[in-house]
Formats: C-alpha cells, structure tokens, sequence
C-alpha cells in the first residue's frame, strides 16, 4: 500500500514538474530559487533521459528536462496512478486483478509501441515527430502504473 501511495505521488508530481521546469527556465528575472527548482530538475532529466533539444516538446521557448518519449512515458504512468487512486470505486481498487492477466505479458505488449519507434528511427535513420514518439510512450507508462497499483 505503501508503495502505491508513493508511485501516486512521486510520478504526479513529476509529471507536474516537467512542464513547470520549463517555465521556470524560461523566466527572465526569476529569484535563485526559481533557477535552482530549474537546474535540479534537468539535472534529474539529465540521468533518466538523453534530453536532445530536437527530440524534446518546448514550452515558452524552453526544452522540457526530459525528451518527447520520456514525456509521454511519465504522463501515461501519471494519469494511470491518477485514474487508479481516484478514478475507480473503492471495492475496484481492492480488488485483484484476474489471475489470467500476466503482468509481464501487459507490459511487453505495451513496450511494443516504443520499440516499434525505436526499431524504425535505428533502421530508417528517420526520427519520427515528437508527438508520436511521445504518443508511443503513453501505454508503457500506463502499464507500469496500472502494475504498481493494481498488481502489488
């Protein structure tokens, strides 16, 4: 329980995060604190993502600390968490999920949109648009969040 709790919270408020770092680096005359919020969060972007300006969204005029993919990885994993805590009856939540659904088949299956981009950008040498890539990202997130909340 613990542990959904926190994958609740740590992945909406980096969801959330994202885009403010963003606004935050783009803030001409912010205080320290402002530029410092910015700094950790691409710092932390930096670790998880390889953060290409070119394979990044921009928001007023800054690239987000992570890139489109990963973008839409954690969106997926934060509106699942969401959906997961306040969207389903209580009596839904408690319940297990059919012991037929294996989680690890949920998550290939759900790998399978981001490894087809991976696979077409490494054999064509054509990146697909940051919409697509992000939009192929989406159900991974999901499904890690729908494993961790539903699952464990």
């Amino acid at each position: 329980m613990l542990l959904r709790r926190a994958f609740f919270v740590g992945s909406s408020m980096w969801a959330l995060a994202i885009p403010l770092t963003a606004f935050a680096a783009s803030r001409p005359a912010a205080n320290p604190a402002v530029y410092a919020f910015a700094l950790t969060m691409y710092s932390v972007g930096r670790v998880v993502c390889h953060q290409l300006p070119v394979r990044s969204f921009h928001l007023w005029g800054s690239s987000l600390p992570v890139c489109a993919r990963c973008a839409g990885i954690y969106a997926g994993a934060a509106v699942t968490a969401i959906t997961l805590r306040f969207g389903l009856p209580a009596q839904a939540r408690s319940v297990k999920p059919d012991a037929r659904v294996e989680p690890r088949l949920v998550l290939l299956a759900a790998l399978a949109p981001t490894a087809a981009t991976l696979v077409f950008e490494w054999t064509t040498g054509v990146m697909p648009a940051n919409w697509i890539r992000a939009l192929a990202g989406v159900p991974l997130g999901a499904a890690v969040a729908w494993a961790i909340g539903m699952v464990n």
